[in-house]
């Protein structure tokens, strides 16, 4: 059987779904067409389907009802975020992967594998599944369905998509609109780099109570904990690279500011969605990058960001500011510029090696870091 789009954005709309990501996939392209194509929904191409799980959470923090898309072969990709961010975080995603590589459907050598192993993946993350309604009949009980897993257990749901479960659909797609090239700022002096903690600091003295705030994985995040732990914090685990999506998924659904606290290994695993967030252009959103040149969790092996000039980057991606510091006064100056950007921001500052002593870790659970975050979201 075969339905067209709007019998599944219709219902699914219906039910509070109308927020979507992900990266296309052929037996994607009626659905994708058809989001796109509906301007009453939200749709944002991620980079990679780790990046659009990141998005999608971010979003559902901000109050939306989310669904990713991707390829089955993508759907490795999303393993670390589903398992590291979604469980542990509990936040909820209705997943739709397609099914190349079904076993006894041609299709290319590159999909065999995944094709045998789709559902149990699924069930080896122990995120439920069923196939895609393909009966327009079967789409309002087939959310019902996962609506009620996801309330009860707070996480994700997934439908798999077979070939010809959509019908073709035309796309009428908004084109982006031409922005003016962003402003670069150097305040880098050359002298002694401050500490991660000493940066912390002086950010939590410029920011304000009013500001959500994002800190990645690792060292950062246990630092922020240590000097200050509010409701507007959520303290990144797991899902290495994804905070920038979070921030973005957070910052297209509210009109508080939004601050990443990123770093350096981290972003240069997912130097994609600085591309995503450029083309985005959320005029509430400061991406603030920390960089130590190491990975600190693991031992301070080297990362590549040496050789990075994350300003440049940022403003080829399509950011509106971007600023280069290496001392706290820089940050400070970098700082106030990018609050009089419209469009988002970034600011590169290169840092020492090393943390605080005697490090804790945040001693509230992530599912109730999310709830929090999510309720000083809405308040």
């Amino acid at each position: 059987m075969t339905i067209q789009a709007s019998d599944f954005m219709d219902a699914a709309a219906a039910a509070g779904f109308d927020f979507y990501t992900g990266v296309p996939c052929s037996y994607l392209t009626p659905l994708i067409n058809g989001v796109l194509s509906n301007r009453t929904l939200r749709y944002v191409g991620a980079a990679s389907e780790g990046e659009a799980v990141a998005i999608a959470a971010g979003a559902w923090l901000a109050g939306r009802q989310t669904v990713a898309m991707c390829q089955n072969s993508g759907l490795g990709n999303m393993v670390n975020p589903l398992t590291s961010l979604n469980h542990p975080f509990r936040i909820p995603t209705l997943l739709v992967t397609t099914w190349r590589g079904r076993p006894g459907e041609p299709d290319e050598p590159q999909h065999e594998i995944m094709g045998q192993i789709t559902q149990d993946l699924l069930s080896l993350m122990r995120i439920p599944h069923r196939p895609f309604p393909a009966d327009a009949q079967q789409v309002g009980p087939a959310l019902a369905e996962a609506t009620s897993a996801m309330d009860e257990t707070g996480l994700p749901f997934a439908f798999v998509m077979a070939k010809g479960d959509v019908a073709d659909s035309d796309l009428d797609q908004a084109p982006r609109p031409q922005r003016a090239a962003g402003r670069h700022a150097d305040f880098r002096k050359g002298s002694e780099r401050p500490t991660r903690a000493a940066v912390l600091e002086r950010f939590l003295t410029l920011t304000d109570d009013q500001t959500a705030v994002i800190a990645t994985t690792g060292k950062c995040g246990r630092e922020l904990f240590t000097l200050a732990d509010r409701p507007q914090h959520l303290y990144q685990v797991g899902s290495m690279g994804g905070a920038a999506g979070m921030g973005l998924g957070v910052a297209l659904n509210t009109t508080r500011r939004v601050v990443v606290l990123d770093g350096d290994g981290a972003a240069l695993m997912k130097l994609g969605t600085m591309a995503t967030i450029g083309a985005e252009h959320p005029a509430n959103l400061v991406h603030i990058l920390l960089d130590n040149g190491v990975h600190d969790s693991t031992g301070g092996q080297a990362t590549v960001s040496a050789s990075v000039d994350f300003a440049a980057v940022a403003l080829a991606c399509g950011y509106a500011y971007a600023a280069a510091c290496d001392d706290l006064d820089g940050f400070a100056s970098a700082w106030a510029q990018s609050d009089t950007m419209d469009g988002p921001a970034l600011i590169h500052i290169r840092i020492q090696p090393g943390s605080m002593a005697s490090l804790g870790r945040p001693t509230i659970s992530p599912e109730a870091v999310a709830q929090r975050f999510k309720a000083f979201l809405a308040g």
